[in-house]
């Protein structure tokens, strides 16, 4: 039974090359493409009151496969960690309380809740279906990636944040003053011009012109700051998100370089790889490029 749970937990998790874990790979992510693309369509008025039966029948299907999901994955997930490292409540726990894990859990919500309280309108929690378009990353580490590189950025975006609060603050603190008084409906408060500020920076004009001169100049001055502080942040992810990556590249040639030390490369090293490659999300082609360099610095064949 043990060998079993972590040979599905191997393939739910990707972290063999087999066909049994790219079938299921690329199975789930069609389901998880298709349910988005349904609840797209079921939008429309028209196509969901022709075809609501088959929305009903298909969504029905989906939420049987992602609940089988669920529940492998919860039962699978006790292997992660020896009796020593925690046993199976704490791997259970991990998949639980993680992202992917809250994103199953709240993907097949809606469903269940529609079963217990079929009465009650819950229109709202239907939102919850298109989180299954978060399943996707699990097979892609952009996301993981991305996310990796905002936290090792965090105080270059502290510091642009601080920079747009202050802006925002002195912007709009200057245009209340000039503008207050001639669109008193507009600029009631400092709260208020706050808010259009805001809106001015994300959209690039907040609905309203101004009247008097050092208005004007004020917007100007505000899309500046708004195409700058965009700047700023877009060169701050650029540079973590390749930075990231290319420190994936490395921690997988450092692992390279440790299993060709002795020239032999065993069974259970070649499964770390291929784990490594597969959490990382690398190319056949990136990686072998990293082996040949490897080997050619080596003298191996």
């Amino acid at each position: 039974m043990k060998s079993l749970k972590l040979r599905i937990y191997k393939i739910l998790d990707g972290s063999v090359q087999e066909p049994a874990a790219r079938f299921c790979e690329i199975f789930i992510a069609t389901v998880v493409v298709l349910n988005v693309l349904a609840i797209i369509l079921e939008s429309v008025h028209e196509l969901h009151e022709a075809y609501e039966y088959y929305f009903h029948i298909f969504d029905v299907a989906s939420v049987m496969v992602f609940s089988i999901e669920y529940v492998l994955r919860v039962w699978t997930y006790g292997v992660k960690y020896s009796k020593e490292e925690g046993g199976a409540w704490r791997g259970r726990k991990e998949y639980l309380f993680s992202f992917y894990g809250l994103i199953d859990f709240f993907g097949t919500l809606p469903f269940y809740l529609q079963l217990l309280f079929p009465g009650l309108d819950l229109r709202f929690l239907r939102l919850f279906r298109l989180m299954r378009i978060f399943k996707l990353s699990r097979y892609n580490s952009a996301l993981t990636d991305l996310v990796e590189a905002v936290k090792t950025e965090r105080d270059s975006f502290t510091s642009a944040m601080f920079l747009l609060l202050i802006s925002c603050l002195l912007c709009s603190s200057l245009i209340y003053i000039a503008e207050g008084h001639l669109q008193p409906e507009v600029f009631p408060s400092i709260p208020v011009t706050m808010k259009w500020y805001l809106l001015t920076i994300i959209s690039g004009w907040g609905n309203v012109d101004p009247v008097s001169l050092i208005g004007t100049f004020l917007v100007v001055l505000t899309q500046i700051l708004g195409i700058a502080l965009a700047a700023i942040l877009t060169g701050v992810v650029a540079t973590a998100y390749t930075t990231q990556v290319e420190r994936r590249e490395v921690l997988y040639e450092m692992q390279i370089r440790e299993v060709l030390a002795d020239g032999v490369v065993t069974e259970e090293e070649r499964i770390k790889l291929e784990e490594m490659k597969a959490q990382f999300g690398m190319s056949d082609e990136k990686v072998e490029a990293i082996a040949r360099q490897v080997r050619e610095e080596k003298g191996l064949t």
